[in-house]
């Protein structure tokens, strides 16, 4: 059988029989396949030699875990017996964000010991910004029953806890690390956060799959976020990288299911409710209502009295 090979008999551990065949013409027809990709295998070999230097996206995720799990205990698997222990932890913690600052290359020309210092003496900000978080979700979520269950349950505690660790590392100017963790959380959560969105205190976002906070929106205090908003840009032309392309919104604002806010210079005013499925790419007063008229018409009983 011409170009087939020869059938080879293979023994597994339950003593029964495989047959293998090996084709005559397997070596060509590897090497055929290496000449015929050997331009995208060098493309690829030669982007490898020019990538920066960058540790694993789970080595930095699971380090953001480790501090959140650190400042909530609800959320770790290891019991301190004093607070000179977690004093310890926090200080291995500290260590390990210079190790992954120095290991990677964006980072080689800053003081990464330092930086470190200085972003665990943010902590108790981080801390208490956090803890005003819960309690939002605590007194505006009929559902939650403790802080226990928001802790450890909450979708929109999870992602705000990466986006806190990682805004304060944005502002202390570490490259790459604050993206990768706000992505981690996007990924989990489905509530994609930008870094350098600028969020006040007290926020409770509700349910939270799909919304999206872009990277220079402005959210003041007591603000409550439910599922699918977006607070985008208008345009995102390369050119306004550097210019405000995302909405503001003030205090005490509600934005409902399905929300749009465009604009950098659109501002939603304090005590404004904006309802589902409003698209909105103006400022609105403060104390408005905003709202979508679907026209949807209910005939009750129609079905029961034809």
């Amino acid at each position: 059988m011409g170009g087939t090979g020869s059938p080879k008999k293979l023994k597994t551990g339950f003593h029964s029989r495989i047959l293998l065949i090996i084709p005559e013409n397997y070596a060509h027809s590897r090497l055929s396949l290496f000449i015929m990709n050997r331009d995208l295998y060098l493309k690829i070999f030669h982007k490898q030699q020019l990538i920066d230097a960058v540790p694993p996206n789970e080595q930095i995720a699971g380090w953001a875990l480790k501090v959140i799990a650190m400042l909530f205990p609800e959320l770790s698997d290891k019991s301190y017996a004093t607070a000179a222990d977690i004093e310890e932890e926090a200080l291995r913690l500290r260590h390990e964000l210079t190790i992954m600052m120095n290991a990677t290359k964006a980072c080689m020309d800053c003081d990464n010991a330092a930086i470190s210092i200085k972003f665990f003496n943010q902590l108790p900000e981080i801390y208490r910004v956090l803890q005003t978080d819960i309690d939002a979700i605590l007194e505006g979520d009929p559902a939650a029953k403790c802080e226990f269950e928001v802790i450890r349950a909450y979708p929109g505690f999870f992602a705000l806890s990466f986006y806190r660790i990682a805004h304060e590392l944005l502002m202390l100017n570490v490259p790459m690390l604050p993206r990768i963790l706000t992505e981690y959380a996007h990924a989990r959560t489905g509530i994609d956060i930008h870094p350098g969105a600028r969020i006040g205190e007290y926020l409770q976002i509700d349910h939270g799959t799909g919304i999206v906070i872009g990277e220079t929106t402005e959210i003041g205090d007591h603000v409550k976020i439910y599922q699918g908003v977006t607070l985008g840009a208008l345009s995102v032309e390369k050119a306004m990288a550097d210019i405000k392309r995302h909405p503001t919104i003030e205090d005490h604002v509600i934005l409902y299911s399905n929300a749009t806010i465009l604009g950098g210079e659109t501002v939603i005013g304090h005590h404004s409710v904006i309802g589902g499925n409003v698209w909105l790419t103006h400022s609105v007063a403060p104390g408005s209502l905003v709202f979508h008229d679907p026209d949807v018409t209910v005939l009750e009983g129609k079905t029961l009295n034809q």
